[in-house]
């Protein structure tokens, strides 16, 4: 998180205090950087410049309409998993035509607002889902554009929970029964075939499962081909990790220059588009998490700062066990005490950080690093808490992009029970 650093013992997002961001929209609050975003997708974008390509950013890290804005003017294609963020795409400025409808239960409501706004392509994980796009598609008089979501059994090396390109996992169409798969859509009317897609996982930290991917994808592609059905692009997903703590991913050069170099090594890898759904690996260290110590709690076995961040404002911790790293905004030499920073919500698992050896009073302000990603996104009302504040930072200037909630707005569309009789 390059854009965040210390000048005189404060803590600035690029130029602007993060002290002054927290008078003026309170905590907790997400901050984003505009620099830190457009240059992570540049990166994408230069690295795949020369090759037939679209870089897709993955709605589902970060959906704030001025996130997707930014990278609407950037260039940049999106990867949807519902109806909904397919809206917040067109509500931003986007383009359907370079929109890839990704997920595992697109419902009938789901397909006929891709039908309608004319995504670029479904990402298919199913022979049911399959039957029913044809359906929706022929009553609408269209054809749909599809890819099939091939699982192709790689380890990705990663947490559990999302891994999605194993043989257990819900993703996919299995690799043996692809080839199958690929023949029943040929078959439907209602369908035109357009690729092969795979995402094995996220937060990655190798090249080889990404090439390992790749290589079962071109293998079945050829046998594709030689079943008479012609195809158009690849689709390689996403889920290039970032450094949460010290990890040391590819850079993101290394990774696009690593699969074309595979790409011209195989006879059919020049006929096909190449394309990715990345999603973290923009948007992960392009935020963070802006909150206040409420009280410091000290137990025989145990140091608490309670801050008024919650797992409902961000669930990594709590759902993945996930690292995040905590800066204190304002420096100071007081004595450190070990602290497990946790929130006001009612639950064990209600907990930031653990073991952070931090100089903390009452009041005090903490930024918890790389929030950027599945964020705000992963929120909840829990405890009837409203949602946080969102703020880009552009150099020396803080725009407000998503105001606070009112705990009036939460309960809105909720009906008292009739006047007792």
């Amino acid at each position: 998180m390059q854009w965040c650093h210390y000048r005189n013992d404060q803590l600035l997002a690029e130029e602007v205090p993060l002290a002054e961001l927290a008078n003026e929209f309170g905590t907790p609050t997400y901050v984003y950087s505009k620099a830190a975003i457009l240059q992570a997708y540049g990166e994408f974008a230069h690295a795949a410049q020369g090759h037939r390509t679209l870089v897709c950013y993955a709605l589902k890290a970060n959906s704030n309409l001025a996130v997707i804005e930014l990278l609407v003017r950037a260039g940049a294609g999106f990867d949807i998993v519902s109806a909904g963020e397919l809206a917040r795409v067109l509500a931003a400025g986007g383009d359907a035509a370079k929109v890839v409808f990704s997920g595992v239960g697109k419902s009938e409501s789901d397909i006929r607002a891709a039908l309608a706004a004319g995504v670029r392509c479904f990402n298919v994980e199913s022979e049911p889902e399959l039957r029913r796009i044809s359906a929706l598609a022929a009553a609408s008089g269209q054809r749909a554009p599809i890819s099939l979501r091939v699982n192709p059994d790689v380890d990705a090396g990663t947490h559990p929970y999302i891994s999605t390109g194993l043989r257990e996992n819900k993703f996919g169409i299995a690799h043996e029964r692809a080839l199958d798969a690929f023949k029943l859509a040929a078959s439907l009317p209602n369908l035109e075939v357009l690729g092969i897609d795979c995402h094995i996982g996220s937060q990655i930290t190798e090249i080889a499962p990404f090439l390992a991917a790749l290589d079962k994808l071109l293998e079945l592609a050829g046998r594709i081909e030689a079943a008479g059905i012609a195809l158009k692009h690849l689709d390689l997903g996403g889920g290039l990790g970032i450094s949460y703590q010290g990890e040391q991913p590819p850079a993101r050069r290394d990774l696009l220059e690593a699969i074309f170099a595979r790409l011209a090594s195989h006879r059919l890898g020049r006929n096909y588009e190449l394309m990715f759904e990345f999603g973290r690996a923009i948007v992960g260290n392009a935020g963070l998490l802006l909150t206040r110590v409420e009280y410091l709690k000290s137990t025989p076995v145990k140091d608490f700062a309670v801050v008024d961040a919650a797992m409902n404002d961000l669930l990594r911790p709590a759902l993945y066990d996930a690292w995040h790293g905590v800066l204190p905004v304002a420096r100071r030499d007081d004595e450190q005490v070990v602290y497990d920073i946790v929130g006001p919500v009612c639950e064990s698992g209600d907990w930031l950080a653990r073991n952070r050896r931090l100089a903390l009073r009452p009041g005090d302000l903490l930024a918890i690093a790389s929030a950027g990603a599945y964020g705000m996104t992963m929120s909840s009302n829990y405890n009837s808490r409203p949602r946080a504040a969102e703020v880009l930072v552009d150099g020396n200037r803080a725009l407000l992009v998503r105001s606070r909630e009112t705990v009036e707005s939460l309960y809105a569309l909720e009906r008292r029970l009739p006047p007792a009789d």
